[in-house]
């Protein structure tokens, strides 16, 4: 009984709170012309944030490797 409260209490707190911010928004953008654009504009944010992230990494990884510091415990 008491995880399936937990459970409850988890898919409440999902449901009624923390998707709150992002029904609204999906209410928001589904009255303007311009919506599809402006969803997908976060889409293109998120996903160059993304890259730059990746090259980063990348960046950092080879540099370790060409020192020869990489994996020594």
């Amino acid at each position: 009984m008491i995880a399936s409260n937990i459970f409850r209490w988890i898919g409440s707190l999902f449901t009624e709170y923390l998707f709150t911010p992002f029904n609204q928004l999906r209410s928001d953008l589904a009255l303007r012309e311009f919506g599809w654009w402006i969803s997908n504009g976060v889409n293109w944010l998120f996903l160059i944030v993304f890259l730059f992230l990746l090259r980063y990494w990348m960046k950092e990884s080879y540099k370790f490797k060409r020192e020869g510091t990489e994996d020594k415990a």
